[in-house]
């Protein structure tokens, strides 16, 4: 039996366009909200961002030396044969830097904390915040930031203090900041020290908590220790040397038994307590959810509110583990997570860009990375498909048809033909075949079975047979 319907011999494909990025396939790009802005008199990002080079110059520096004396080939790296700051690598910046040695080391440290030098396993390598220090101020800024969020580290406490105590000075430091940031100017100390002792007391009431099952009593055989009392170690030492350690990043001064907070500090906090805010108000109520169920929790949502749940469910983790939870999730069979979790590091923004990098060697991330990595340096997101190979993107357009095929539905799945590189149906099949994406079989039939051309669908089955024999 024949068709009497027309058909094109050559079945060329309907309005070729370049390939988007993937996951536009699902969704619309849409303008993000206006950020949020910060309280009058806060200064201006650039000023902002002046502050923190000039806080962190030393720091800077350090870090600039070791890239250009510790890197391979260079003939001046350890004994060790590994970039750390051993004891001859501290003699060699001191006395290259005219600094004492630990004043090197301090910077060091510094640096570390704010990124500007990473250090994996037993080497040391410039972080990306030190190649945009110049330029970019956000990353200045999330440098300096970092630095404010690891001050109980950049200025150890002192010692003989109890663990215990120490660890909730630092737990219940967050309300005293935020004091501060709304008391906008000088508070007295001993009014600090009231709203920590306060603090304390909370958390203490609220860590106590009854044993479940049989308690043996104490001194016998088996019976836990009871835990080392905390609740007569003094707050004022500890308040003291929070302080101190505060005002060692920037974040304040202290003086005449009064702290304030310095612009940067001012800022700082203000960031930190709308990040809480933003977390508070997540619309889905994914926040506490791994990555990839917050993920599918945001597959039928529209992209502004889509956006809007990956920022509060970034507000309530660290950086760097969300980052690392999110390329996880993209690394599983589910072709829509993968596309959505580069959406949520597109939030993400600067921070993400080394994890994004170490992903380019693995085939089924990179084309997503390389879309990542083009709009991160600044490519207009309908042009970035220019960095990928036709292979890469013949791979990327069959992995977004998998997740159209799985999520969407069958018209979706026909007019994802139009964003396809290749001028004609069979060009497309060709190169399709030739990626050998593990989905090609499935994507083939199900375009097939959608498709309501009966020569082109005949033309897709075919295809699909023999992909799934290894025919030609």
């Amino acid at each position: 039996m024949t068709s009497r319907i027309p058909r094109d011999s050559r079945l060329r494909l309907v309005r070729p366009r370049p390939l988007a990025a993937a996951p536009q396939a699902m969704n619309q790009r849409r303008p993000r909200r206006p950020a949020p802005r910060p309280p009058e008199g806060t200064p201006a990002r650039s000023e902002l961002a002046g502050m923190a080079r000039s806080g962190l110059a030393d720091a800077a520096r350090v870090a600039r030396w070791a890239d250009s004396a510790l890197g391979p080939g260079r003939g001046s790296a350890t004994a060790d044969g590994k970039a750390t700051l051993s004891d001859a690598t501290a003699d060699h910046a001191a006395r290259e830097l005219g600094l004492a040695v630990a004043k090197v080391r301090a910077d060091w440290d510094t640096a570390r904390l704010a990124g500007l030098v990473e250090v994996h396993g037993g080497t040391a390598r410039p972080g990306w915040r030190l190649r945009a220090w110049n330029r970019d101020d956000s990353a200045v800024l999330r440098g300096w930031v970092a630095l404010f969020d690891a001050w109980s580290l950049a200025h150890p406490e002192p010692a003989g203090q109890e663990p215990a105590a120490v660890a909730e000075v630092v737990s219940a430091m967050p309300q005293v900041l935020s004091f501060l940031q709304l008391s906008a100017g000088p508070v007295p100390v001993a009014q600090l020290l009231d709203l920590l002792e306060q603090r304390v007391t909370e958390l203490r009431t609220e860590r106590c908590e009854v044993p479940y099952g049989p308690r043996l009593e104490p001194g016998t055989p088996g019976a836990e220790p009871d835990p080392v009392p905390t609740t007569d170690t003094p707050l004022a030492p500890l308040l003291d040397w929070a302080l101190h350690a505060l005002a060692s990043v920037g974040a304040l001064t202290c003086g005449d038994g009064h702290a304030t907070l310095t612009p940067l500090g001012n800022w700082a906090v203000w960031v930190k307590l709308e990040q809480i805010c933003v977390a508070a108000q997540s619309p889905a109520g994914n926040i506490e959810q791994s990555a990839e169920d917050m993920l599918r929790g945001c597959a039928q949502l529209r992209p502004n509110a889509a956006r809007a749940e990956y920022r509060a469910w970034l507000a309530a983790r660290p950086v760097g583990s969300a980052v690392t939870e999110l390329l996880g999730a993209a690394r599983g069979e589910d072709a829509l997570l993968r596309g959505l979790a580069f959406e949520a590091l597109r939030v993400v923004g600067a921070p993400a860009e080394p994890d994004v990098r170490g992903v380019l060697d693995e085939p089924t991330l990179r084309p997503y990375a390389l879309l990542w990595l083009a709009e991160h340096d600044g490519i207009d997101p309908e042009d970035a498909h220019e960095v990928l190979t036709r292979p890469e993107a013949t791979w990327l357009w069959v992995d977004t048809a998998a997740a159209v095929a799985d999520h969407g539905e069958a018209p979706l799945l026909v007019r994802h033909l139009e964003s396809a590189v290749q001028a004609t149906v069979p060009a497309l099949l060709d190169e399709v075949r030739a990626v050998g994406h593990p989905r090609t079989v499935q994507v083939l039939v199900a375009l097939a079975a959608a498709h309501p051309d009966p020569a082109l669908a005949k033309a897709v089955r075919r295809a699909a047979f023999q992909v799934h024999t290894g025919g030609s």
